[in-house]
């Protein structure tokens, strides 16, 4: 018996081995599924902030006819002046912007796709509706003083969003340049890339040209002729340094980067009020015809838009970019993509004011009067220095290098005999 016993037992031994690619193959499946949960999840979130966005528009236009109620509420003041208009739009915002700070502070750890907090960020949607409501209910309940002292932080925080949207912008232009232009692998492309330079490069000019023609006519509009010449001066520089023999980066990228600040400096200019003799267009007039309740839909899907793609570049702002991504892995930095979406209920809070706490912006405006115009102005000169910087930088490290290796080889030349 015992001679049996030692002839079967090993052969008990081996039976578990036969479960372990099993195993494996399961773990491939459920990580698959929860990156498409968390993926999908991405979306969700944009419709939130879209909804909120469509509610701080409500509140701003419409709020004091529809909602009475809200009169009765002591933090609203007399009336309930202080829930709808300027005040309305930045109760609305603190409610989005604690909502995402809310989600940025239970995710930003998450690493793997296994952890319970991958669980919170793509699931559990009835107990982030019921968040989503008492985040939005708080800001009701605060005194006008707390609600103006948020408006200014809320300033800091757009412009914030405004630096790491403009840094995206500017790997995405990087991004395209190395994708489209040629090299040694990729001469079939040549053609191509040359082709897309020449595309920016004319419409860059051409919209110079429009802005000058719309927004310039009078010797008196000094402001846009400052604005539009200057425009025109950076990417004159701009291409002059893409060009250098240094730096060597090609049209593309040049091309590409003029379009942006030529756009810019469109956008701030049709920024200015209406009554200005150098701003002919009609622009939140509150009638909402079409073309203006069209360009106001539009420029909110871009506000959600903007958001949303920064959100999922958290690759941009790495510090380490060669790190390995492994099958468990996140697809991207919730904690990132929240907070991208806390700073931006910020930034639709400046845009629906006109980033002026004082004055509440006309029915079915956007981002209209001189501090918007200010704003997108310095944006416009920001990103120029920040992509000359970009082609600036390895010239610089090209040369330090080159400096600190030179008194090394003089020190051992001369110890020749």
């Amino acid at each position: 018996m015992s001679a049996f016993a030692e002839a079967v037992e090993p052969m008990g031994e081996a039976i578990p081995w036969v479960e372990v690619p099993v195993s494996l193959e399961q773990k491939r499946f459920d990580h698959l599924a929860e990156r498409k949960k968390a993926l999908r999840a991405r979306y969700v979130y944009g419709i939130i902030f879209l909804i909120t966005n469509l509610c701080a528009w409500f509140v701003r236009d419409y709020g004091q006819r529809v909602l009475p109620e809200l009169h009765y509420l002591k933090s609203c003041g007399h009336g309930g002046s202080d829930c709808f208009h300027t005040q309305g739009v930045l109760r609305v915002s603190l409610g989005c912007f604690i909502f995402f700070f809310i989600m940025f502070l239970t995710t930003c750890k998450t690493r793997k796709l296994y952890k319970d907090r991958n669980g919170w960020h793509s699931g559990w949607w009835g107990s982030k509706l019921f968040t989503w409501l008492v985040s939005m209910t708080i800001p009701l309940f605060c005194t006008s003083d707390y609600i103006h002292l948020y408006g200014e932080f809320a300033r800091v925080g757009a412009g914030i969003f405004l630096v790491l949207q403009l840094i995206s912008v500017i790997q995405f232009i990087t991004w395209w340049n190395k994708y489209w232009m040629p090299d040694e692998q990729k001469k079939q492309s040549c053609s191509l890339g040359l082709f897309m330079s020449t595309l920016f490069y004319i419409a860059s000019i051409c919209g110079i040209a429009l802005m000058y023609s719309s927004y310039a006519m009078k010797s008196s509009c000094a402001l846009n002729i400052f604005f539009i010449i200057w425009t025109a001066v950076l990417l004159i520089v701009m291409m002059s340094i893409s060009l250098h023999s240094k730096v060597n980066r090609g049209l593309l990228s040049s091309g590409i980067m003029a379009s942006y600040i030529v756009f810019l400096c469109w956008s701030a200019i049709r920024s200015e009020p209406v009554n200005m003799e150098c701003n002919p267009q009609k622009q939140g007039n509150g009638n909402g015809d079409w073309t203006t309740t069209l360009g106001f839909l539009i420029a909110l899907c871009a506000i959600v838009m903007a958001t949303f793609s920064t959100g999922i570049d958290s690759q941009s702002f790495q510090f380490r970019k060669n790190e390995v991504q492994h099958e468990d892995d996140i697809p991207y930095k919730y904690g990132f993509f929240h907070l991208v979406f806390s700073l931006g209920a910020m930034y639709f809070a400046m845009l629906f004011i006109s980033w002026n706490l004082n004055n509440s912006a006309k029915k079915w405006s956007i981002d209209v009067g001189w501090a918007s115009t200010w704003v997108k102005i310095v944006n416009e000169w920001f990103a120029a220095s920040i992509y000359l910087w970009t082609l600036f930088s390895p010239v610089l490290r090209q040369s330090k290098v080159i400096d600190h290796e030179e008194p090394v080889q003089e020190i051992d030349t001369s110890d020749v005999p």
